[in-house]
């Protein structure tokens, strides 16, 4: 159109101010035209991505329902790159024939570069925890996934490096912690260093103890033996809570650490444990004290028990003990 104009139009072939004001003009609205329409299609395709993008981590780190087999549940988690849902922390709730399972896992560093490590050990467990009677054997088929995975992943990042690769990929690791809550409340861990839970009453916050630690996944094997720690039983009414350590290690300005515990004795101190409310309180804090944005990867689950019943079974154990 610019150059039409300037072609064809009178006006423009004269050297007045009154046709370079008008040539100016013309140039200036054809030019504004073009950087509306550029920056139009642009923000389009960013919005098509951000949607794609979306939908594929929610697949990835799909949401929890709000109740799995009699179990109140809220979960949430704050990736450190800008702009990504998810990052190198994970977790899931399954409900199986042997009970409630949970994973909760953090991958060493943070935010898209771990999201493939992320997808192995999640697609492994989905699978595992329908298959395996054991909760040790999931931890074994975990341990396998991670394997195979960085073993791909530095062949491929380095075809000639061969099958024993020093890349940075051979030093990658994964903190997981595995949970199974039964019908009659029992809670059994398998600890591979990851931050232990906490056990939240009304007006009770303790940590959950009764799991032997572990080495991460990844640098070393796991032991030929592994004993599942028995953590006694979540009563109704009582929830557990976990979390990477982006929560605990996330600091203020001045290099101050997160008072966790503090944060969690405040929110049921004086009312019943509500998932909801405490996940609120313990982000509004967080973010409060790191400023708007921590520096890590941040997630949390939160449980609670809301089964009214104890099975017959071991109501009828309980009554002969009693008697």
């Amino acid at each position: 159109m610019a150059i039409t104009y300037k072609m064809t139009c009178p006006l423009a072939q004269r050297d007045g101010l009154e046709a370079r004001v008008v040539t100016s003009a013309v140039f200036f609205a054809v030019g504004t035209g073009l950087i509306l329409h550029v920056r139009r299609a642009l923000l389009r395709e960013l919005r098509q991505i951000r949607k794609v993008a979306g939908a594929a981590q929610s697949v990835l780190l799909r949401p929890l329902p709000p109740r799995i087999d009699g179990l109140s549940i809220a979960a949430a988690q704050l990736s450190a790159d800008h702009g990504a849902n998810i990052g190198g922390d994970l977790y899931e709730v399954i409900a199986t024939e042997h009970g409630v399972r949970v994973v909760m896992g953090d991958v060493r560093g943070h935010g898209l570069g771990a999201i493939g490590t992320v997808a192995a050990v999640l697609g492994s467990f989905r699978e595992a925890v329908h298959d395996e009677p054991e909760l040790a054997c999931v931890l074994r088929r975990l341990e396998r996934a991670l394997a195979r995975h960085l073993g791909e992943r530095a062949r491929a990042e380095h075809p000639s490096a061969g099958p024993e690769s020093d890349s940075p990929v051979a030093e990658e690791f994964v903190t997981v912690l595995l949970l199974e809550i039964r019908r009659d409340g029992e809670v059994y861990a398998l600890n591979c260093g990851h931050p232990s839970p906490y056990r939240l009453g009304t007006g009770r916050v303790e940590p959950l103890t009764g799991a032997e630690p572990l080495p991460p996944l990844g640098p070393f094997p796991l032991p030929a033996e592994l004993a599942v720690g028995r953590c006694g039983p979540l009563l109704p009414g009582e929830a557990l809570f976990l979390h990477t350590d982006g929560v605990e290690d996330a600091r203020d300005p001045h290099g101050r650490f997160f008072p966790l515990p503090a944060t969690l004795a405040e929110a049921v101190r004086t009312q019943t444990v509500s998932p909801q409310t405490v996940l609120r309180a313990v982000f509004t804090r967080l973010l409060r004290h790191t400023g708007g944005r921590p520096a890590d990867d941040v997630a949390v689950l939160i449980l609670r028990n809301d089964r009214s019943r104890v099975p017959t079974q071991q109501g009828c154990t309980v009554a002969r003990q009693i008697g």
